[in-house]
C-alpha cells in the first residue's frame, strides 16, 4: 500500500482531486449561503482559470487543500493572479484550507497590490454611498 492507503500513483491523483473538488464545492456552498453568486468552473482547453467564480467576472478563486499551508498560500496567491488574467476578472484570490476546520476558517489570500485595488473600490463605493 503506497502513501495516503493508495496503491498507485493514479490511485493519489483521483484521491487528490476528489479532495479538491469537495473543498471547491464547499467554498461555493459557503459563500452562496452568504448571498453571493459563486459557482464552480469546468475547466476548458488548457488555460486554467480558477476554481471557483464570484460575480459573475468579479472574482477568480484558486482553492488549495494540502497538508501544508505554507505551500498552500505560495502556490495559490500566484496561481489565482494568472488565472484571474486569463479568466478576464478584477481580482484573483487564494482560498486555502486548515486542517481539521470548516471552510469558513479558510484563509483567504491576495498580494498586496491585489487588496490595494479592492480596499480602494471599497472606500469610493462607500464615498458614493456617503453623498
Amino acid at each position: 500500500m503506497g502513501a495516503y492507503g493508495c496503491e498507485t500513483a493514479a490511485e493519489m491523483s483521483s484521491a487528490n482531486k476528489a479532495k479538491g473538488t469537495a473543498f471547491e464545492t464547499a467554498i461555493v456552498r459557503f459563500l452562496q449561503d452568504g448571498g453571493l453568486r459563486a459557482a464552480r468552473k469546468i475547466q476548458h482547453g488548457y488555460l486554467d482559470d480558477g476554481d471557483v467564480d464570484i460575480g459573475p467576472g468579479d472574482f477568480t478563486l484558486q482553492a488549495k487543500n494540502y497538508r501544508n499551508v505554507t505551500d498552500g498560500v505560495r502556490e495559490g496567491v500566484e496561481g489565482a493572479e494568472k488565472q484571474a488574467a486569463v479568466a478576464g476578472t478584477d481580482y484573483g484570490v487564494a482560498v486555502v484550507k486548515r486542517a481539521r476546520k470548516p471552510v469558513a476558517d479558510a484563509y483567504v489570500v491576495m498580494t498586496l497590490r491585489m487588496f490595494r485595488k479592492l480596499a480602494f473600490e471599497l472606500v469610493e463605493l462607500r464615498k458614493l454611498r456617503e453623498r
